[in-house]
């Protein structure tokens, strides 16, 4: 399992599901950062407002923050990094749920910091906080192929996929919920698909 040391434990204050506004990204795989925010609002009885503050709609959860950026993903980053100055609240306070197409469809991983991997929202939001110092929640969404990955991420699920795609957005509602009451570390070790095997989690 996971040494505590190897990751500075703070308290999940901001959770930033990912995601691009407009119906007609709806549903898709780019935007399943947006459900699983939608899904754990829902679940706690929140309800989402806009504030003039910044370009985002945030649901209070408890003693949590739920944000979804309204900038369109590649500049997710300025909304994020608004929201956190008001609040004070630290990179390290943050969890960013977010799509992958380099992992399997259903397929969770935590990380405690890193680069941006390819995604242009993480990227931006990187560059704001100007630290890789930034929790993710990683979320398979299949992989996608060598060209076209932008028409890809941009598509909706499959009708075959969806069963799955709604198991997924459940235990990552879960994933999220294991992260803000007991921590990082173990989140990792809950969901790492390395701890199902009884591996160390991923430390970074």
């Amino acid at each position: 399992m996971l040494d505590c040391a190897t990751v500075e434990e703070k308290p999940i204050r901001l959770v930033a599901g990912l995601g691009n506004p407009g119906t007609e990204y709806v549903a898709t795989r780019h935007n399943i950062g947006f459900m699983v925010v939608d899904q754990f609002a829902a679940q706690f009885g929140s309800t989402w407002q806009r504030s003039r503050k910044w370009d985002a709609l945030s649901a209070k959860c408890g003693a949590v923050l739920l944000i979804k950026p309204l900038s369109f993903m590649n500049r997710s980053g300025y909304p994020l990094f608004a929201v956190a100055q008001f609040y004070k609240i630290a990179p390290q306070e943050i969890l960013v749920v977010l799509d992958d197409f380099s992992l399997p469809l259903g397929r969770l991983r935590f990380r405690a910091r890193g680069g941006p991997g390819g995604h242009n929202g993480l990227e931006s939001i990187i560059m704001q906080f100007e630290t890789e110092e930034i929790s993710r929640l990683r979320i398979g969404i299949g992989a996608a192929p060598r060209e076209g990955s932008v028409d890809y991420v941009l598509s909706r699920f499959f009708q075959e996929e969806k069963p799955l795609v709604r198991s997924t957005i459940d235990r990552a509602v879960e994933a999220v919920k294991c992260s803000v009451d007991n921590g990082l570390v173990s989140a990792m070790n809950t969901f790492n698909p390395e701890s199902s095997r009884g591996e160390q989690a991923e430390k970074v």
